[in-house]
């Protein structure tokens, strides 16, 4: 079978043997991709220790054609994930970028403008950028890009208008904002501040250019920060591990 090259972050290793590693990466053209990478807990080797977790690198593969893992056969190290001054809060935000990733995303199912969200971010974390603005501008463009955006100016149940202004109805399990005739009988429904709202699209527009200077109080930086906790949970059907860090990168 031919060999795949691709660009790729590794998301989740796990040792398989004194010598190898079984791996999760996320690459540019391939979308998901879990392999064998034999050898790779050798010091010499093909794999080069090319490997860490988050680092960005260049790999060549064997595809299975059956639920067998794909084979690594190299790795070359193209940038590793180490935030300045060993912040732990860019770390962790890094660790739940991997979750995401791993979670969210299906195999063999290419995305390059998702794979491009994520390594400018991890980027930016490394370069001391503020690791709860850039996470938050990751998860809602992670979800615009697959797909999964909530709604915010529409109802999600019968598509009217819905103005961003007071306070709004948002259903976790629909989907969306939800309009007064809409809202009745329904469960897991927040009122949410239509200001919040606005701050969503803008974080999730990808060309608005200073989403970094935005100026967010922290009365609305909690309640987006709960808004966006509580959708993923419903996509998700469970906690991220790391959400119990969320609190250690805080603006």
């Amino acid at each position: 079978m031919p060999a795949e090259k691709a660009t790729a972050l590794v998301l989740r290793t796990v040792e398989f043997s004194e010598t190898s590693l079984v791996l999760t990466l996320y690459t540019r053209e391939h979308g998901k991709v879990r392999g064998l990478a034999k050898g790779a807990r050798r010091l010499k080797g093909p794999f080069e220790s090319a490997l860490d977790l988050l680092a960005l690198c260049r790999i060549v593969f064997l595809r299975k054609s059956s639920e067998a893992l794909d084979l690594l056969t190299e790795a070359k190290l193209l940038r590793r994930f180490r935030p300045a001054g060993r912040d732990l809060g860019s770390l962790y935000a890094g660790y739940y970028i991997a979750e995401l990733l791993n979670e969210l995303t299906h195999d063999y199912d290419p995305n390059p403008q998702l794979f491009d969200l994520a390594d400018a971010t991890l980027e930016s974390l490394a370069a001391g950028e503020k690791p709860a603005r850039e996470v938050l501008r990751f998860e809602l463009g992670m979800l615009r890009l697959l797909g999964l955006m909530p709604s915010l100016d529409r109802c999600v149940q019968c598509g009217c208008e819905v103005r961003p202004v007071g306070r709004v109805a948002f259903g976790h399990v629909d989907g969306g904002v939800l309009c007064k005739n809409c809202r009745a009988g329904k469960k897991q429904v927040a009122t949410v501040h239509g200001g919040v709202l606005r701050i969503m699209a803008q974080l999730a527009d990808p060309d608005c250019r200073a989403w970094r200077r935005m100026a967010i109080d922290p009365v609305s930086r909690g309640e987006l920060r709960g808004l966006v906790n509580h959708y993923l949970y419903g996509l998700l059907g469970h906690k991220p591990r790391m959400h119990q860090y969320l609190d250690s990168f805080s603006e």
